[in-house]
């Protein structure tokens, strides 16, 4: 379902992605710097959440600067909240790349907000970008280490962008519930030497939903 949902004079374009039964749950997914939401790997997992039972909006904000792609992204959690067409008990952030990082600041602000009514479940960052390609003397950790739902990293093992031992001295320092899921001899785009994207996408897909049911179960004893 194409949706166009107003952000400040302009629309930002988006899908919905959806189960054939009711969803109690969904999840926001947007792209990295370069793209939008039909990247392929976004409707890969897009498709993949809607057949577990699992709504995603996905959607595309061309900003480089990561406080705009921030803005858009609350703009959309809001429109997700307040839609009458899908009333969800909560919801999952989940970006790709730079939509990563948007998606960790918006969690950020919200929580710092004195309205955070637990709407937001947790956290998905695909090839979180901790640091520039060897620039890893500044990272860029700051809002990971403000969170407090539960946050899954899906990163290659070779990503340019993340190094292994940093994100695991990252992860090792935030407060909330944390996993890491590395994708063996991926690079930041989560291509592998010798494997397909489509097998790539399954592990990745796979590794996400597994981690989105545990946490909503986790909320529901």
């Amino acid at each position: 379902v194409k949706v166009k949902i107003p952000f400040g004079n302009k629309y930002l374009d988006a899908i919905f992605s959806v189960p054939e039964k009711k969803p109690a749950y969904g999840v926001i997914l947007t792209h990295g710097a370069g793209g939008d939401m039909n990247f392929p790997h976004l409707v890969s997992l897009a498709a993949c959440l809607a057949s577990h039972g699992v709504l995603c909006l996905r959607f595309t904000c061309k900003g480089l600067n990561v406080a705009y792609r921030t803005k858009a992204f609350k703009t959309v959690v809001e429109y997700l909240k307040l839609s009458d067409d899908y009333k969800l008990s909560g919801v999952f952030l989940a970006g790709r790349s730079m939509g990563s990082r948007a998606a960790a600041s918006v969690i950020r602000q919200l929580s710092q907000d004195d309205d955070d009514d637990g709407f937001i479940q947790g956290l998905v960052c695909l090839s979180y970008p901790l640091h520039r390609p060897k620039l890893q003397s500044k990272l860029r950790d700051e809002d990971l280490l403000f969170i407090r739902c539960p946050v899954l990293f899906v990163s290659g093992s070779a990503d340019e962008m993340c190094e292994k031992q940093l994100l695991e001295g990252v992860v090792s320092k935030m407060k909330a519930p944390k996993k890491i899921h590395w994708i063996d001899k991926a690079n930041h785009g989560m291509a592998v030497k010798g494997r397909t994207t489509d097998d790539v996408m399954e592990e990745i897909n796979a590794q996400v939903f597994s981690w989105l049911r545990e946490n909503v179960k986790l909320e529901h004893k």
